[in-house]
């Protein structure tokens, strides 16, 4: 089977360079934006190993220049109108995680008795934050009010900003992977209590509480995956054609059949 960094996508460089030398000198385009084979199977790696860490973190401090690179990396997310409506509350001290993870356990045992009785000692057992064992926590919010009620491409579709603030997240998270630092990222928590705990003001949305750190190991399967909660569904099963659940022409075959020899990158 094919990897997706086997599957011709783009000229080679040399020849992009030539086809496109009248840029080479204009600063508004990139000077090399193309790809070699070994940057684009760096990217895949990242997509295809990055983990929910949750109980691999090691105490090691990170790096102030490495923890710059993951939140620049975060800062450069794509936003829509350019709005850039994300904040990072970089969280360290000890008695502010264990204000958060106080919370948390309560989350935890509430969600528990929303589940069948059948899963309940699966979820029980289930380890799900690292808000204590990682050194770095990272609150990532929105601020829905940034650059004034009317934003480029948030007229008519007014999630817009919260959806670019997650851009941020997978980003970061992406970033953290290609760094060697594990990201998990605790959803179980209520709101007021991350608000209270960090002083976040009642305008500004919280979108993702992260706990951020050097692993003992990377998963070869995401836990839940792993553990038999859910397992990966079939790409080709999630796949419509110029409509909902329209079915595919021999274009869609073909791009069925490309996925099926397609493989993810060796974890």
């Amino acid at each position: 089977m094919s990897s997706p960094t086997q599957a011709p996508c783009a000229p080679a460089r040399t020849d992009a360079r030539a086809a496109n030398h009248d840029h080479a000198a204009d600063p508004r385009f990139q000077p090399d934006p193309l790809f070699d084979a070994a940057e684009r199977d760096a990217v895949y790696r990242a997509i295809h190993t990055r983990r929910d860490v949750r109980g691999e973190f090691l105490p090691d401090p990170i790096p102030d220049e490495v923890l710059a690179r993951v939140l620049t990396a975060a800062h450069h997310a794509p936003s829509v109108g350019f709005m850039q409506p994300w904040d990072f509350v970089v969280v360290r001290s000890r008695e502010v995680r264990a204000k958060i993870h106080a919370d948390f356990l309560a989350a935890h045992a509430e969600a528990e008795q929303m589940f069948d009785e059948g899963k309940r000692a699966t979820y029980r057992n289930l380890k799900l934050e690292g808000i204590l064992e990682s050194p770095v926590n990272i609150c990532i919010t929105c601020d829905r009010s940034r650059h004034g009620p009317v934003v480029i491409g948030r007229t008519h579709i007014g999630a817009m900003d919260v959806y670019s603030a997650v851009c941020a997240v997978q980003n970061l998270w992406l970033a953290a992977r290609a760094e060697n630092l594990g990201v998990g990222w605790v959803s179980i928590l209520h709101p007021q209590a991350l608000r209270e705990a960090l002083g976040i003001p009642r305008e500004i949305v919280p979108i993702a509480y992260l706990c951020v750190g050097y692993v003992r190991d990377f998963h070869a399967r995401p836990e839940l995956e792993a553990a038999g909660w859910l397992k990966r569904m079939p790409l080709p099963e999630l796949l419509h054609f110029d409509a909902w659940q329209g079915q595919p022409d021999a274009a869609g075959e073909r791009l069925i059949d490309a996925i099926a020899q397609t493989r993810a990158p060796a974890r």
